[in-house]
This record gives C-alpha cells, structure tokens and sequence, in this order.
C-alpha cells in the first residue's frame, strides 16, 4: 500500500520552524511594529506617494508620474497588474513582517531546492540558513534594496524546479518551476535575474552534455521543452512588466545616448548602447577581496568603518612624538576598508567559512565513485564553472579583458553596473555545494567507506585553501585603493614623515586584519575535519555533526550581519514618517498653492538628481531614480547648470519651474526657505517663431540662448508634424482645463495657425495627442518638451498616456495565468495519484 504518511511532514515542520523562529528573533524590533530606516526606501515612498494618492481617488496606480523628473512613466515606480493568481510571494512569506518575511523566504526557498535534490532534512537546513544570512542579504535589506532580495530569495525556487525536471519529475517540476520563474521575474530585479540566467544556461549545458553522452535525447528533448514552457510562463505572467520596462528602456540612461561631453567640454554625437563603461563597471570586485567569502574582516569591512583606537597608526605616532589621544583620534579617522570596490561598499559579501570550505570539499566529494555522466559529476562541474565565471563578472574593471569582451558582445550585459552583485551566485551554488558535500560525506550509503579511501583528498582540499590564504599573506603588500590620496592629504597637513609613519601603521592594520581571516577559516577547518574523523571512526552521529555545524555557521553569520543590520536600524512608524516626510514650513508654504500645474526644484538637498522625497508633495524637475530619460539626464549634464553662469533660467523657465526651495543664510541652523519664480512660464504657451535644426547636437547647444516663450527648437524630423510657421494673434490663448497623470487637457482660441509649447517631457510610447477627439501628430522640442500645432479657432486638445505594451501585457498576463494554474492542477493530480491508496 502506497498510503500518505503524517511523519514524513513532522522534520519539515521542524524545519520551517526553525527559519521562522531565526527570522524572527533576528528581526525582533519587526514584531514590536518598528521599521527600518531604509534610504532607497524612502526615496521610492516619496516618488511613489502621488501615485497612491492618485489611487485612493480613482481605484487603481496612474501609469505616468508627474512628481519625479518633470514626468515620466510611472509602471517604473509602481504599477497596477490584473491577476487570476493570489498573492503567491506572500504566502510563502507566511505574511511576516518585513525584513523576517525576507530571510524567513530565503530559507524556505533554498530548503525547496534541498529537498529537490533529496538530501538529509538538516543538511538542507545547514544551506537554508547560510544562504539566507549571508551577510550580503542584510546589508542590501538595511540600504533597502528589497527587490534585489526577493530576486535573491527567490533563486533557489527555480533552481529546484528545473533540477526536478532534470531529474525526470517531469509534472511536479513544471509547476515549481513556471511558479518561481513567475516570482523571481516578478520581484522587478533584471540584474539578479540575468546573472542566475547564465548560471541557469551553465547548468543546462553541463546537462545536454551528459544527456548527449548517455544517449538519453528523449529525455533532454522532454526537459528542455518543459523547462522553456515554464521560462514562458514566467515571462507570460510578468509580461505586463516586461514589456512597459523594454520600451522604456530604450529611452533612458541604459538604452545607450546619442550625446557626448568629451573632456573638453564640447558635445559630440554619438550612438551608443547600453551604460557608459566607466559607470557600468563601479563598484568591481577586488580580485584578491573574494577571500572575503569565507574571511569577512579581510578587508576591513565596508566603507564607512574606521580604524580602532588601538590601531598600529597610533603606536607608529606615538613613536613620532605625537600625543596619544591625538593619535587616537586620527586613526579613527581613517578607513579600515582597503578594498577594490569604488566608489563605495556598505560591508562584506561574506558567505560563511563553514559553507565555503564545505563547498571546496564538496567538489572533491562530489566526485567519488562517479562516472563522467553521473549525476553528481555533471552538478560539481557546471557549478564550479558557474562559479567562476560569476567570480570573473564580480571582479569587473579589475579583470578587464574578460569583463570588456562580454560588455562589448554578450546581450544585454551593458544594461547594469556594479559587477560585484554577481556574487549572489556563489554565495548560491556555494550554499548548495556545501549541503551535497555534507549529505554525500555523512548519508550516502557508502559514506564512511568513501571517507576512509578518501580522507587525505578531503584534508588537502579544505587546507588548500588556508594555503592559498597563507600564500596570499605572505605576499601582498596590503595596499590600498586610496592610499595614494591619503598621503598626499597627511603630507600637506603633518609632513612626509608623519603621514609615511601612518601609511605604514595602515598597512600593519591590514596584515593583522587578514591574518585574522585566515585563523578564522583555519580553526573552523579544524572543526569540519574532526567531525569527519570522529564520523569516519563511528563515534559520532551525522545528526550531531549537523547540529553542529549549523550552530556554529549560524552564528557566525549572525555575528557579522549583526554589524549591518541591526536595532539601531529600526525606528517607530511614527518616528519614521515624521523624520523622512514631515512637510516643513517650506512645503507647507508652496502646498498653499493650488494651481494643477507648476513645478519645484529643491536645492536645498545639496543634489536636486538624487533626491525623490521632495516628490512626496511636490511635481520635482528632480528625483531620484536608477533608469532617467536618457534626454533628460543629457539636460541635466549639458544644461541645467553651466560653469560660471549659475542656473539655465529659460531651461527652468520652459519646465514651470515656479519655486525654488534654498537654505537660509543663518550659519547656526539653516533651514528650507522658497524662492518664487515669476518667469516660470506655465503649463502651455503659444511661440511666435519655430527654429529648426539638425540632430541632437545643434538641439541640446540651441538651450544655451534660447528664450522658450517665443521660439520653440524643433530637429528637422519633425517638420511635418510641426506645419507652417505660426502667425502671430497677440490676442491668442491656450489653457489648461484639466490635468490628472494620464490625462491632460487644454482649450484654446486664435484667430490664425499657432504652435503651442506644452511644459510636459517628450515620450513617444504611448502619449496621443487630439484635437476636437480626432488623433493629431505633435513634436519634440526644446529637447525635452512636446509641441503640437493648433489649427485657428476654438479647439480642445487632449493628451492621453495609452502605452499599448502595457495593455498587450496585460492580455499575456491573463493567458499564463490560465497556464500555471493548469500545471498546479497536473502537480497536485500527480501527487494525489502517487500516494492514493493502492486497491486490494
């Protein structure tokens, strides 16, 4: 009989109980309603706040932003989708509150991928935990990075889909699959998703190999059919996203630009795709900074943490006749960091001693007694190279030639910057190689068998790496990236002497940091072998070397995370929206205001460009987001300000700048104050004269002199659009009646042919202009804005957003919706059919 059986599900609960019972003690503050402080956070809920509000009157998101940029869509902030599916993201995160949901998600999705590959219930709770309190995933929740996360958390979820349906659950892995490929592309992180995406290709290659080697092209040709629908399904079921997001990628920062400033200052034109090299390669890996995986004070931390009190400066110091305290105080001054990522990191990407010297012996482990197609060969090959290959990207401008090449040919690759994220893939599969290792060593049918034949193998893979780390003390010269600019400022303020005296101090520092790291790894080593040994001799149970090793890799990953993400991140509700977005006197001063259309540029923040919580109340000509208008971010280098002339004053005039909110003078405690200005030109107007010319380069220079409220700057491309030149009627008006975030309308009167100016970003995809109900063609000009031209008489002109990708989108959305839950259904049929009782 082939019955269900209620204890088979008690180790699982356990387990679930156990990521539930970490999460939340971890996130304690969570339970007592405390937020983080989350800096990308906050500047999303002030891009996002006219959004909501704009919901709670019509029912649903706008699908254009009107606070952040001057305009732009708003499907990139936030965005509404029409769904058949409940709230599966959720329901895993058993509706914990946030950040514990997050860990609590990580766990359980890596323990879906451990249970895939069938091994021990703790082994699998070894690699849940480590994968989810990597010290990567707090220090991007801490920031506020919660897309990145859930793509993160996400990963292993897909992983095991496909392994299942490699491993011919056919069924049962279509479903898991085509629902994490749903959830991972849905958690809106491209990033995240393309690096797994190589990984995921890695894998299937390593598989189609061994397939094509077995013979078993039946079964590779029923697997990859079946792992392409569930990659369908996913991108069916996130369609609406993706499609809006394509479009409009074509038109911002990663999309490539047409104008460039060279280093003399003169615009040239260009055709470019994707980011700038110099911007898409910061924040690169160090190559020697990957020792941080296993040793996370190797490098001293992340950017912000200072030398101690106690550092070897002081004593170098002291010995030059500087007073103790004195010298204590500029050590503290100095950064512990001495890493390759620029321009800044917030900490380690440490992925646990335990878990990567588990992971090394793993692919020796993994090895054992198997054949060149086997199942556990295939797995130890296609992650090493995953692995690699994901080491290589993080390293970014640190390794150049490999770096450049994929830039220059791999699709898409130019599209993101910060090479070092593509470490989430090792802290991944190195999470993953570890638990193999461990079920393998501990739980195979031969397990001390094959530790007894191979004991020396296992030793010299685990102590290659202290070599290695050995090697590497010995030989660096523990030289910093700013170091260069720390001894040029020391030897302007204290001499050539004192500020040698402190380099060397630094550089003592940083030996002692690494030498540290390696007696970390070195005494955990001890541990891993000796379980071995004592398990190896029957003297010890695999669920006690489990036990242990789960105790001390979750502790030492909660030691370290704790430095990054903490209670002192936490804050009442209420502390937090009055910190971050309590309207000061200078909000409640332009809030007065009334009129639908004018806009604010805030300069009191220092950077009006990286700064979104002034949309919170107001339409900014700033804001703060990862994916500009390519044309804007080119006003904003070219002409928002130029040197020694202060602000572009038509620009601002053109984009209704109506207040300016500044600082005062008073030195003590200076606080926003508004400036009003009378030029700013409204919400439309009528030009007397349409000056033309040719490409983005005589375009972007005509803002230098140019008065908007009488010529308006058109390319040559839009001439028919535009018509004949306007005739003058100083009687002529335009007005705007109504103006909503998809919607905009104005009347106008004029006895002959006018060109009207509207005071709203030019975007192509989705934007219809009418006049009288009837489709009219209208024109970029000035750049940046839209013109349309008004035939004479009395006319009502209407602009509606109907982008059609997102209404294409949301058809697709429909359709994969009906897909997946037809595959939950076959899964669940399955499942039933299995485990029914057998008939007598």
């Amino acid at each position: 009989m082939n019955s269900f059986s209620w204890k088979k599900i008690i180790p699982h609960v356990i387990a679930i109980s156990v990521f539930l019972i970490v999460a939340l003690v971890y996130c304690s503050p969570a339970l007592e309603g405390k937020v983080l402080q989350q800096t990308d956070i906050v500047h999303w809920k002030g891009m996002a706040q006219d959004a909501f509000n704009y919901k709670e009157v019509h029912g649903h998101f706008p699908l254009w932003n009107t606070h952040l940029f001057s305009g732009m869509p708003n499907y990139q902030v936030t965005m509404d989708t029409k769904t058949l599916l409940p709230d599966f993201g959720s329901m895993l995160q058993l509706y914990l509150p946030k950040p514990a949901s997050y860990f609590f998600l990580a766990c359980l999705c890596f323990y879906i991928l451990g249970m895939a590959y069938s091994v021990n219930v703790l082994a699998a709770v070894l690699g849940a935990l480590g994968y989810a309190y990597a010290t990567y995933d707090p220090i991007i929740i801490s920031v506020g990075h919660e897309t990145k996360m859930l793509a993160i958390a996400y990963m292993p979820g897909l992983l095991a889909g496909l392994v299942l349906i490699f491993k011919k659950r056919y069924v049962l892995g279509l479903a898991v699959a085509a629902l994490f490929a749903t959830l991972e592309i849905g958690a809106g992180h491209p990033q995240v998703t393309y690096y797994f995406l190589i990984t995921l290709g890695i894998m299937t290659i390593g598989y189609v190999i061994s397939w094509v080697m077995s013979g078993e092209i039946r079964h590779m040709i029923i697997s990859l059919s079946l792992a392409l629908l569930a990659g369908l399904i996913g991108v069916g079921n996130t369609s609406q996203s993706l499609l809006t997001t394509y479009e409009y990628s074509k038109y911002t920062m990663r999309g490539g630009k047409t104008v460039d400033l060279s280093e003399d200052g003169k615009l040239t034109q260009t055709k470019t795709q994707g980011l700038d090299e110099s911007y898409a390669f910061q924040y690169s890996l160090g190559v020697g900074e990957t020792f941080v995986l296993a040793m996370p004070g190797a490098f001293g931390g992340g950017s912000s943490e200072h030398l101690d009190a106690d550092s070897k400066v002081v004593g170098n110091l002291v010995k030059n006749n500087v007073p103790e305290a004195q010298a204590s105080q500029l050590a503290t001054s100095l950064p512990r960091y001495w890493g390759g990522v620029a321009p800044f990191t917030a900490g380690p990407p440490y992925s646990g001693a335990l878990i990567c010297l588990l992971a090394v012996i793993g692919f020796v482990a993994l090895g054992i007694g198997e054949t060149a197609t086997s199942s556990g060969n295939v797995t130890r090959w296609w992650i090493a190279i995953a692995t690699a290959i994901t080491l290589f990207i993080s390293w970014g401008s640190h390794f150049s030639a490999f770096n450049q090449f994929l830039f220059d040919h791999m699709p898409l690759f130019n599209k993101f910057r910060a090479p070092s994220m593509a470490l989430i893939i090792p802290q991944l599969l190195l999470a993953l190689l570890a638990v193999l290792a461990v079920d393998r060593l501990l739980y195979s049918a031969a397990a001390r068998t094959h530790l007894q034949q191979h004991f020396k193998k296992i030793l010299y893979a685990g102590g290659g790496v202290i070599v290695l780390a050995v090697l590497v003390y010995l030989f660096n010269d523990y030289r910093g990236s700013y170091d260069a600019q720390i001894l040029d400022n020391l030897t302007q303020q204290a001499g050539a002497d004192l500020a040698r005296a402190v380099l060397d101090g630094m550089i003592a520092d940083r030996k002692a940091m690494f030498g540290a790291g390696i007696f970390h790894i070195l005494w955990i080593w001890v541990v891993i072998m000796g379980a071995f040994y004592l398990f190896m001799k029957d003297r010890v149970k695999p669920s006690v070397i489990l036990g242990v090793f789960i105790v001390i890799n979750t502790v030492d990953l909660l030691i370290v995370a704790n430095k990054y993400l903490n209670k002192e991140n936490y804050q009442d509700a209420s502390s937090y929206q009055a910190g971050n977005f309590a309207p000061t006197p200078a909000d409640q001063q332009i809030l007065l205001d009334k009129d639908p259309h004018y806009r604010v540029l805030n300069l009191s923040t220092g950077d009006p460009f990286n700064d979104a919580i002034t949309s919170y109340y107001h339409r900014s000509v700033g804001g703060y987001h990862a994916a500009k208008l390519r044309m804007y971010q080119d006003i904003i280098e070219n002409q928002f300000a130029k040197p020694g002339a202060g602000l572009n004053m038509a620009l601002l005039n053109m984009l209704d700048t109506r207040y300016f909110i500044t600082r005062s003078q008073d030195q003590q405690q200076p606080v926003p104050v508004v400036q009003r200005n009378p030029d700013a030109l409204g919400a439309a107007w009528f030009v007397k004269h349409l000056s033309y010319v040719n490409g983005p380069i005589e375009s972007i220079k005509s803002l230098d002199n140019l008065n908007p409220k009488d010529t308006a700057v058109l390319d040559n491309s839009f001439k028919a659009a535009a018509g004949a030149q306007p005739v003058f009627d100083s009687a002529a008006t335009i007005k705007l009646v109504a103006y909503e975030n998809d919607a905009i309308k104005y009347t106008t009167s004029a006895k002959s042919n006018q060109f009207a100016v509207l005071s709203e970003v030019y975007y192509p995809e989705g934007w219809k202009a009418y006049i009288d109900g009837k489709e009219t063609a209208y024109a970029n000009v000035n750049y940046i804005l839209r013109g349309i031209a008004v035939p004479a008489g009395d006319h009502t002109i209407e602009f509606k957003f109907e982008p059609a990708s997102y209404y294409t989108g949301q058809t697709l959305v429909y359709i994969a919706n009906i897909l997946l839950w037809l595959t939950i259904a076959g899964s669940i049929f399955m499942l039933w059919k299995q485990n029914r009782p057998a008939k007598a």
